[in-house]
């Protein structure tokens, strides 16, 4: 399933891990919004998490064909995802997420924590504002 990314953190344009990952591999990057979940901030890169009424900020990347698989497994590694490991910090997770232009939702692999990581998020964890993370003003 050839689905587009939902990025929200690191690998954002303007942000360390875009241009090593995905300039020049991409087809097109929109921004977009994920509804059903909140932002926390992490050791230098944020963790989406499921929570009802909130909404996160990205872009919706879609990977040219040729380069999607390649990109598909070095974005588990970068992510830490391996399928059905208990030690995930992240799970990749097929979700609906908005073009920002024009309110159409498309279905985007999105990596939002781990359950146990987001336990930990909700017990203790700093959210972000506004469900927009960066580093770095494009």
């Amino acid at each position: 399933m050839m689905l587009p990314f939902f990025v929200y953190g690191t690998l954002r344009p303007g942000e360390r891990n875009h241009d090593l990952f995905l300039r020049g591999r991409t087809l097109r990057e929109e921004p977009g919004r994920l509804r059903g979940a909140t932002l926390y901030e992490g050791p230098g890169y944020p963790y989406a998490v499921e929570e009802p009424g909130a909404v996160v900020g990205g872009e919706l990347v879609t990977a040219l064909p040729e380069a999607y698989p390649g990109l598909l497994a070095e974005l588990d590694r970068l992510e830490e995802y391996v399928p059905g490991d208990p030690r995930n910090l992240y799970e990749r997770q097929a979700r609906d997420v908005v073009r920002t232009a024009d309110g159409t939702a498309v279905r985007a692999w999105v990596y939002l924590a781990a359950p146990a990581v987001a336990a930990r998020l909700r017990l203790g964890g700093r959210q972000v504002e506004g469900g927009e993370w960066r580093t770095v003003t494009p």
